[in-house]
């Protein structure tokens, strides 16, 4: 499938005048710009992200309450527990919580639903099996609770607080909670508005500290909030957030926490990945994150949990082997769902009529549809819902692109769904099956009216059109600075124009599916890599060339690379 390239629009002057004023380069510059930057001082703490500038966290919604709560439960010597969710979100602010109550004198259990039989967030049947194993009078919700109104008034009626900690989007009316620490509700979205539960679980961890040292709490005036960062981190990155505002500074302090953990759990995980010494970003969301992710998304949670809370390697070891060894039956299970959904939209797909793709089978394992529907999605590029379960409820997972808010059009097919919620990107729902087939008609109207032809073309953001001169090793060393990269701060990628081979091009890999090229310009050559270049058409003649630039290093030499993202006729 061929990319739409949208290239940002050169600003030359902008990007010369930060460039003079801040000693950097122009190339740095443009891309600085091309993340929303015209301001010398708020590049500035982009660049050295420091936690000395996170906001105070009671500028959240309600966080103060929410802290007025807890203390009194802390001076009643009243037990609570703590709802997770059962994502790596989830687990890692459950834990974070649980930790930091717990050494600060609160008596606080720890419920993670049960994925299979009690669904998704808040819901009744999860409250009321985590009420029979700790019945308490306080409930702090993690991760979910922001939709939960008809629960949350059963558990009022019960005798029973709760406290909502979570990031998702709001109903209307928002469920009657004593508070509902949500950023959603707040207008400060400089700060707050992209923060995860790991990071929220943070900021409440901050305001208990900071109210603590002036109320004499304790044990908070010498607590360390830094060492459970890594945690944070965890949580941040497996949840796909944006890296910008307080996340790039929680994320930043956090991988360095990471690689230098002494959490049990943690090490024995890395080990078990085989991950290396140091951690980088994919290394934390593609080999971390779905091993903690695994025993949630096939039943529960709980020895994700264990594994974080694990205090010695002896006992956290057997847990992360466990995790492992679940973690590739989850990925047995979603290759055989993806390879069936792939199949059964590509006998019926019609790129001219169908806007969304809705698929669903008896059975699919519901613990594994969000993977496969953003497999589904890469492939087709289309918003795609996968739906599994029973004979009488379907539960499923969404993914979208820009430009049509999934949680928004769920809201419109209201009156079709048993539940739903979820993000812009990313939502879920239950749905009786017989509802599917006007499910996928009313999504598929919405999207029409939504989204334009051209929406339907997965786009290529390319910061800037570069001579080859451009991409040297120093100048990758200083756009290094740009880093933790991800959503909302996207790693930098360029094109060059009218290029050709230098030499020939040379295929590897063991079925000869991947392309090293070397292309010039004329008067600079650079290697450059083809990942999965497969059998496709490769470039003849003069050609320009998408690029993701990057340094490769061998046998202790280090060298330019770029990693090819696409190509076209010059």
């Amino acid at each position: 499938m061929k990319f739409r390239w949208l290239p940002a629009p050169s600003q030359p002057l902008l990007a010369g005048k930060l460039a003079a004023e801040l000693q950097i380069s122009p190339l740095l510059a443009q891309c600085l710009v091309n993340r929303g930057f015209s301001e010398p001082a708020a590049i500035g703490n982009f660049l050295k992200p420091r936690l000395k500038n996170l906001a105070d966290p009671f500028r959240l919604p309600n966080m103060a309450a929410a802290v007025e709560r807890l203390l009194l439960a802390h001076r009643q010597a009243e037990p609570l527990v703590i709802f997770g969710d059962y994502d790596v979100d989830g687990v890692t602010s459950t834990t974070l919580l649980l930790e930091v109550l717990r050494r600060l004198g609160w008596s606080a259990d720890a419920y993670l639903p049960n994925r299979l039989d009690e669904g998704y967030g808040l819901s009744r049947d999860g409250v009321e099996n985590c009420l029979k194993k700790f019945p308490v009078k306080l409930l702090l919700a993690v991760d979910c609770g922001s939709t939960a109104v008809d629960t949350i008034a059963w558990l009022h009626g019960q005798g029973v607080e709760v406290i909502v900690l979570d990031h998702h989007q709001v109903s209307d009316p928002p469920p009657a909670a004593v508070a509902l620490v949500n950023p959603q509700l707040s207008g400060d979205i400089q700060n707050f508005q992209e923060l995860c539960s790991a990071g929220l679980a943070f900021k409440l961890a901050h305001a208990l500290v900071k109210r603590g040292r002036e109320t004499g709490l304790p044990g908070a005036a010498e607590f360390d909030l830094r060492p459970l960062l890594d945690l944070v981190a965890l949580g941040t990155i497996a949840d796909l957030v944006p890296l910008t505002g307080e996340n790039r500074i929680l994320v930043t302090a956090g991988l360095e926490k990471l690689n230098a953990t002494a959490r049990p759990g943690i090490i024995a995980l890395k080990a078990v990945a085989q991950s290396p010494e140091i951690l980088g970003m994919h290394d934390v969301g593609f080999q971390l994150a779905p091993r903690l992710n695994a025993s949630g998304r096939l039943e529960t949670a709980e020895q994700s949990l264990q594994l974080l809370l694990a205090t010695n390697l002896a006992e956290a070891t057997p847990l992360a082997q466990n995790l492992d060894a679940r973690n590739r039956e989850r990925q047995t299970i979603e290759r055989g769902i993806t390879d069936e959904a792939a199949g059964a939209v590509r006998a019926k797909f019609n790129p001219q009529t169908d806007f969304v793709i809705v698929e669903g089978r008896l059975l699919w394992h519901i613990g594994v549809v969000g993977i496969v529907a953003s497999r589904v999605l890469q492939e087709f590029y289309r918003p795609t819902i996968i739906l599994g379960g029973d004979a009488g409820n379907w539960r499923g997972s969404g993914r979208s692109i820009a430009g049509f808010d999934l949680a928004a059009a769920l809201r419109e097919c209201d009156d079709l769904l048993l539940r739903h919620g979820g993000h812009a990107m990313a939502a879920g729902l239950s749905i009786a099956p017989d509802r599917v087939d006007q499910f996928r008609a009313r999504l598929n109207d919405l999207a029409r009216r939504a989204l334009k032809p051209e929406d339907l073309q997965p786009p290529l953001r390319l910061d800037a059109e570069v001579g080859l001169a451009e991409i040297t090793l120093d100048s990758l060393d200083e756009l290094e600075q740009l880093k933790p990269t991800g959503m909302g701060n996207p790693a930098v990628q360029f094109c060059a124009l009218k290029l050709a081979h230098k030499k020939p091009l040379q295929r590897m890999g063991a079925n000869k599916q991947h392309v090293k090229l070397w292309v010039t310009d004329g008067a600079v050559t650079h290697e450059a890599v083809w990942w999965n270049a497969g059998d496709g058409s490769l470039p003849v003649g003069k050609f320009d060339l998408a690029f993701a630039p990057s340094v490769n290093e061998f046998n202790g030499r280090r060298n330019v690379q770029l990693k090819v993202l696409d190509c076209r006729a010059a």
